[in-house]
C-alpha cells in the first residue's frame, strides 16, 4: 500500500477529526466498510455481471427499541433492518 492510499483512506475516513468522538465514527465507518460494504459490493456485482437485477440499500434508522440497550452513536447495527424488512414495527404490543 502507498503512502498515497494511506493518505485518501485517512482523509475519507478521519477527515479533520478533532474530537475522541470524531475518532471513533470514522473508524466504525472504516471498520463498516471493510468488513461489510466491500464484500457486498463485490457480490452485488458478480450477481449483476451475470444478468440479474441488483438492489443495494444501506439502512441507517435507529429502532426505538434498542434505547438504554446500546450507546447512541450506534445507529442500526448489523441485520436491524429485519425486523422491519417483516413487519415488526407494526405489530400490536410491540416491544
Amino acid at each position: 500500500i502507498t503512502s498515497e492510499v494511506v493518505d485518501r483512506v485517512y482523509k475519507e475516513y478521519m477527515g479533520e477529526a478533532e474530537s475522541p468522538a470524531q475518532v471513533r465514527d470514522g473508524l466504525l465507518g472504516a471498520m463498516g466498510d471493510v468488513f461489510f460494504v466491500i464484500s457486498a459490493v463485490e457480490v452485488a456485482r458478480y450477481h449483476r455481471d451475470a444478468g440479474n437485477p441488483v438492489y443495494f440499500y444501506e439502512f441507517q434508522h435507529r429502532p426505538s427499541s434498542v434505547e438504554g440497550v446500546v450507546p447512541e452513536f450506534v445507529k442500526a447495527d448489523h441485520g436491524a433492518e429485519i425486523a422491519f424488512v417483516f413487519g415488526k414495527p407494526f405489530l400490536a404490543g410491540d416491544v
